[in-house]
């Protein structure tokens, strides 16, 4: 049986902002770039209760909370509080796979540091204690056998809290869960199986898994796994982000031609999810599944990574123009995300190289 931690730090952009500049303690405090096109990285609790939420576009921030204090984003500082509580994880297992700059899951069967009383629990409040002490931040865990688990307790006690699900307590705890809690769920999801009658995981678990295949292919074998509480993955250290995207599915199937405010809505979701990651993605990628579920994938990689929301969403707009399909052809799920992710200061290197070969050609 493994022992997993979900650990998630609090608002944790706008937290190392209030941190470094006490003027902006107590205020609601929102990390983005203001303008038509920029998106919310993160939001201080303060601003939560306004309910401005990441990923949320910065100008509908600017509306539920007038009062609101945006800050540009300063991904250095982010970066260097991030690999502070990193070690701290390390000194505790090695068995970390961090999933952005502010989470991480840690394997903590067989800590290198056994806490003083052996547990997972025990475990995950020393090293709340340790980000405090040494970060002056705070951290959220969740303690678990799986990662599954792990996530979905991270969240229960938030900010700065500690939710342990036991195995013996895996079965009562998911019975009464609503099934959005699900990773992956989404409001359509949800809407779909609200209309099979399944509104708790408990309505969920009782349907078969061949059942829920044929409904909704390999996620619905996932849901079938959820639903029980299993989840076999490892956690896997240093691997680093390859990809990132955002994709729904529609309550009713479109043509192409209809299908531009949802990348719009997509592109902000995935674009403001790459603020989480020390990488640059570098190749756009426009995902579509047909009415007849046949998946269709286009991607294009320019010469320089995409430097901004507003560039990211034009290419996958653009990407539209490379689908031969007939226009009669209706749609039933669209996804956009950046691929090819290379380290930042490698993409700058690049940048470089490129600027060199252009100043070259002008001066040939």
């Amino acid at each position: 049986m493994r022992k997993i931690l979900h650990i998630d730090m609090d608002a944790f952009y706008a937290s190392v902002e209030q941190r470094d500049d006490p003027g902006l303690r107590g205020k609601p405090v929102v990390v983005a770039w203001r303008g038509a096109r920029s998106v919310v990285c993160a939001a201080s609790y303060e601003a939560r209760k306004y309910g401005v939420r990441s990923a949320m576009p910065a100008v509908r921030a600017e509306r539920l909370c007038p009062d609101a204090v945006f800050v540009p984003p300063d991904f250095p500082r982010y970066k260097t509080a991030s690999r502070q509580v990193r070690e701290i994880f390390l000194r505790h297992t090695d068995l970390v796979e961090p999933l952005s700059l502010d989470e991480a899951y840690l394997d903590v069967t067989a800590p290198k540091l056994p806490a003083p009383s052996a547990t997972a629990t025990a475990t995950a409040e020393a090293i709340r204690a340790q980000i405090r002490e040494e970060t002056a931040l705070t951290a959220s865990a969740g303690v678990a056998p799986n990662k599954f688990l792990a996530k979905i307790a991270s969240d229960w006690n938030k900010p700065d809290g500690v939710f342990v699900i036991r195995p013996a307590q895996v079965e009562a705890f998911l019975t009464p869960l609503p099934v959005g809690r699900i990773p992956g769920v989404g409001k359509v999801m949800e809407k779909k199986l609200a209309d099979l009658g399944i509104a708790t995981v408990g309505d969920l678990r009782g349907f078969a898994a061949a059942d829920l295949e044929r409904r909704f292919g390999s996620f619905g074998a996932r849901l079938y796994q959820r639903a029980r509480g299993i989840d076999e993955r490892a956690v896997e250290p240093d691997q680093p982000v390859q990809s990132i995207s955002a994709e729904d599915t529609f309550e009713r199937d479109l043509p192409l031609a209809e299908l531009e405010p949802a990348i719009r809505r997509l592109a902000e979701k995935a674009w403001a999810a790459t603020c989480k990651t020390e990488r640059v993605g570098r190749t756009v990628v426009l995902k579509l599944k047909t009415a007849q579920f046949r998946i269709l994938t286009r991607s294009h990689t320019p010469d320089v990574p995409p430097a901004s929301l507003a560039q990211f969403t034009e290419i996958a707009l653009a990407l539209r123009g490379r689908v031969t399909l007939p226009p009669s052809t209706r749609y039933r799920l669209v996804g956009v995300g950046l691929a090819g992710f290379r380290e930042r200061e490698d993409v700058l290197a690049q940048e470089d190289l490129f600027a060199m070969d252009r100043a070259a050609s002008v001066r040939s």
